[in-house]
């Protein structure tokens, strides 16, 4: 896809790019669990489609949680607790306080390749320490808790725009441009 150019001409930026930057934002802890926002979904679907975009939206906060989660159960394991915190400064250099994108070869690398590489790396040396069991009943709490939060957490609220509904030419309009020019009506 070719950049798009601002109206003001000097910013090029490609929408993958952007929309990336957006998903490496965490968001406010109050947003992520304001109470008014929670309802069960009515389907299947709908929680399906809530969680995809509420793992999109807040994606680092998820990752927080996830990461104290596995905290937690390294508690009686003095060893493995200091090797999650050498890897944990790899998160906060890498992923969480990283503004600019990671370029390797001169080629930028995703968000989502950094995620994984550091989920990975990060559960690898745990296991590494013997306390594997540890680190995988940590693995499933967490993805329990931001599973059921994200399938819980209505989205309508969150003013995201997800890519799914870019492609398919689903776009906010509050704000925007009318469609159809109002000659000759009177605006009230």
């Amino acid at each position: 896809m070719p950049p798009i150019t601002t109206t003001y001409g000097t910013i090029t930026s490609t929408p993958t790019s952007t929309s990336s930057r957006a998903k490496h934002t965490r968001r406010p802890w109050a947003e992520l669990f304001s109470i008014s926002s929670f309802s069960l979904p009515i389907s299947y679907a709908d929680a399906k489609a809530r969680i995809r975009v509420n793992c999109s939206y807040f994606c680092v906060n998820y990752v927080i949680i996830m990461l104290a989660i596995v905290f937690l159960t390294l508690l009686w394991h003095p060893f493995s607790m200091i090797v999650f915190l050498v890897t944990f400064i790899f998160w906060w250099f890498f992923y969480f306080f990283n503004d600019n994108p990671i370029v390797v070869f001169n080629k930028t690398v995703d968000d989502n390749v950094v995620l994984g590489v550091l989920s990975f790396a990060t559960v690898i040396l745990l296991v590494l320490t013997h306390v594997g069991v540890n680190v995988l009943v940590g693995l499933v709490i967490g993805v329990v808790v931001v599973g059921i939060h994200s399938a819980l957490r209505g989205t309508e609220d969150l003013g995201f725009v997800g890519e799914e509904e870019e492609e398919n030419g689903l776009l906010p309009v509050v704000g925007s441009q009318p469609l159809r020019p109002t000659f000759g009506y009177n605006r009230i």
